[in-house]
């Protein structure tokens, strides 16, 4: 029989799966699936979870994010109605599963079944085992984070309360996780996959992260692009140059040893959204899934220019006093 230690020592190099595995109090998981069909007329994002709070209140949810009109809805279930597998990523609340391979939507007047396939996993090592890096083993941290797919192709049709049926067929789609006990208090995060070409995709988050009695700068990025993943991550000998956001763009610049990426976002009217605090869904944050994002990659040594695009249907947030985050 295998133990809840075990279970949670195994799936540290597997951070899609569920971590919270005999976790019963301070603490929530949520994946967030974004998906834009190809015509670009709608952006979902579907987020189930769990949260507990200090107390030991536990429940499950389902969180859609309408990102054309602006609206999102928060749907509560009692925490039995969550269920994961233990060897894989896939999770169940009430008659809805969530997978990387797809989900299944039913959930009074929102139904639907959705197909991934060709997925961009976030590379994993034994010392890195996802987005984390090295971070992955600290055990007090506030907030763990992880990449299922930075991009895949999407087949299959949603019919969301109060929207005409979606046909997501030939769209595109990303996934990520989150889990810890509180999101950062301050921090910026932007994600597009949907540049002039397909195959092209841009994660990146700046945050505040408490550390031994005090606090840092964290950073995470990474570029999909021809094909490979170019990082710039706090761990891996990458700089943040630049941290900058107001109320209309966001601007950061990162290097590592061999490039340099430059991003330039414009921001659009957000959209709040449930958010964890102690483990609850308590706190509010808020995000836009249409703001646009101008990158440019270049070649340290030789200046040489090796992308510049911009991507549309970018989600992007901006929480907390990020004056804190502010560099350069």
């Amino acid at each position: 029989m295998l133990t809840y230690p075990f279970l949670r020592l195994r799936n540290l190099f597997h951070p899609e799966n569920f971590q919270g595995w005999g976790v019963q109090r301070r603490y929530f998981e949520g994946w967030y699936f974004k998906m834009v069909p190809s015509d670009g007329k709608e952006a979902i994002a579907l987020i189930p979870g769990v949260a507990m709070d200090a107390a030991g209140k536990r429940q499950s949810f389902i969180q859609i994010l309408d990102g054309k009109r602006k609206k999102a809805y928060y749907h509560a279930f009692p925490f039995e109605s969550f269920s994961a597998q233990k060897y894989d990523f896939e999770v169940r609340i009430g008659d809805s599963l969530f997978s990387k391979n797809g989900l299944i939507l039913r959930m009074e007047n929102n139904v639907g079944q959705l197909y991934f396939r060709n997925l961009v996993p976030w590379p994993k090592r034994a010392y890195s085992p996802g987005i984390m890096g090295p971070f992955t083993f600290v055990p007090f941290m506030e907030c763990y984070h992880g990449i299922v797919s930075m991009d895949h192709h999407i087949e299959g049709t949603l019919s969301l309360d109060g929207i005409p049926p979606i046909d997501f067929s030939g769209g595109r789609g990303y996934i990520e996780k989150d889990w810890g006990h509180s999101f950062p208090s301050s921090y910026i995060w932007l994600q597009t996959n949907h540049f002039s070409q397909p195959g092209h995709s841009l994660k990146c988050s700046v945050a505040k992260i408490p550390w031994l009695g005090s606090s840092f700068v964290g950073f995470i990025a990474g570029l999909w692009w021809n094909g490979r993943l170019i990082r710039f991550t706090t761990y891996n000998r990458s700089s943040l140059i630049k941290s900058f956001a107001d109320m209309e763009k966001v601007d950061i610049v990162l290097e590592n040893p061999k490039y340099r990426l430059e991003i330039h976002a414009e921001r659009d009217a957000p959209t709040a959204l449930a958010s964890p605090i102690l483990g609850l869904m308590d706190g509010r944050i808020e995000e836009t899934m249409n703001a646009t994002t101008h990158i440019r990659l270049t070649e340290r040594r030789s200046k040489a220019l090796l992308f510049e695009d911009t991507g549309k249907h970018t989600g992007l947030e901006v929480a907390g006093q990020v004056s804190e985050i502010f560099i350069g």
